[in-house]
């Protein structure tokens, strides 16, 4: 992976005879090689997963509802939120997602969520400020610590009359931001579920640093965003195939979807990296182990496998600091990028339901 990422980034930014250029095994770089190439530099840059299986997995639907995608405008910034309203609900799901925070990537995912709740639970999930299809707030950046408080906002501004208990699901980056809004919450949040975490740089890998080099950099992260922005110009069908056959091969048909509509556009990759930048900032510091250890009960995480976001020692580290926090291991083969396949997002909000359900019993009745 390391050597391909530093071959991407010299097609893209070095002259053609660099020395990294030179020894790639791809001699010339026709249209269709570098299309090839931009969306793997997408993949490896912003989807921070590995490759896995995911097969397909179909799950009966317990109701008739669906997802709805609409437009919410917290603090005059315009987010996408996913969500669905049970009839009678027993509690309120707020999901928050990784980076990108596309949130039609987890279309898949909070469906079968509502149904293994056995739609006894109303659910939103908000996507990433800025992160949405059209350019709605003109090309401001936001980062890390504004995305907390933007969602933060969304509880004031939403959520402040449920009269339903809050449980707090967060994937990846998302899993920090959900933490702080764990701190910043009242009463009504009664828990936390954290999806392959990435809550601190214990031992940041190699390629987290290129990552990082890259998000850091004004110019790099300027011109790939270009870059990726002009595969817009390009036909509906052409992306999707060339989207389904590269980086989509194992995808499902949402997330391809989601790929297409959102990553194509130049104010959402400008804040992809630009978040990335200042998660990287922020997530030297060691996390607020007294904060969990004072909420044990409130928390659960799940881990993946050879997952370098939420690494092996970020989980034995939380084992030591936080003995009583019940943590577990996905050894399915769905990866950190679980949401972009049907398999994964079905086993994933089975497990949440499961934890909530452990902690709501009344749910299972």
């Amino acid at each position: 992976m390391l050597a391909d990422l530093k071959c991407y980034v010299a097609l893209f930014f070095q002259h053609p005879d660099s020395s990294v250029a030179q020894k790639s095994p791809i001699i010339t770089v026709k249209l269709s090689e570098r299309i090839h190439l931009i969306f793997s530099v997408i993949f490896l840059l912003c989807f921070r997963a590995s490759s896995g299986d995911m097969g397909s997995e179909n799950l009966l639907s317990q109701s008739n509802k669906s997802v709805n995608l609409r437009l919410s405008n917290v603090s005059i910034y315009t987010a996408e939120v996913l969500e669905i309203e049970a009839d009678d609900p027993k509690l309120h799901v707020l999901f928050v997602p990784g980076n990108p925070g596309v949130i039609t990537f987890y279309k898949d995912f909070v469906q079968s969520l509502y149904e293994h709740l056995g739609g006894n639970a109303s659910i939103s999930a908000i996507g990433s400020a800025a992160q949405t299809k059209k350019n709605y707030d003109h090309g401001r950046l936001f980062s890390l610590d504004e995305q907390v408080e933007h969602k933060m906002d969304f509880i004031r501004q939403e959520l402040q009359n449920t009269e339903v208990p809050i449980v707090l699901v967060g994937h990846s980056i998302g899993a920090y931001v959900a933490l702080e809004m764990l701190k910043r919450s009242s009463e009504k949040v009664i828990y936390y579920i954290g999806l392959y975490p990435f809550l601190a740089l214990i031992r940041p890998s190699v390629t987290q640093s290129i990552i990082g080099r890259v998000a850091a950099s004004n110019i790099a992260s300027t011109a790939l965003s270009y870059i990726i922005a002009s595969l817009g110009i390009l036909p509906s069908k052409a992306l999707r195939f060339l989207v389904s056959n590269s980086l989509g091969r194992s995808w499902s048909a949402t997330a391809v979807e989601a790929a297409c509509t959102h990553l194509s556009q130049y104010h959402v990759m400008r804040n992809v990296l630009f978040m990335t930048m200042t998660e990287f900032k922020q997530l030297t510091k060691t996390p607020d182990w007294a904060f969990m250890r004072e909420n044990q009960s409130k928390i659960a995480f799940l881990f993946g496998v050879d997952d370098h976001w939420g690494p092996q020692e970020l989980y034995e580290e939380i084992s030591k600091q936080v003995p009583d926090v019940p943590l577990a291991i996905e050894r399915h083969g769905h990866t950190h990028n679980f949401c972009c396949s049907e398999a994964g997002s079905a086993w994933v909000a089975s497990h949440v339901a499961g934890l909530i359900k452990n902690k709501i019993p009344s749910l299972s009745k």
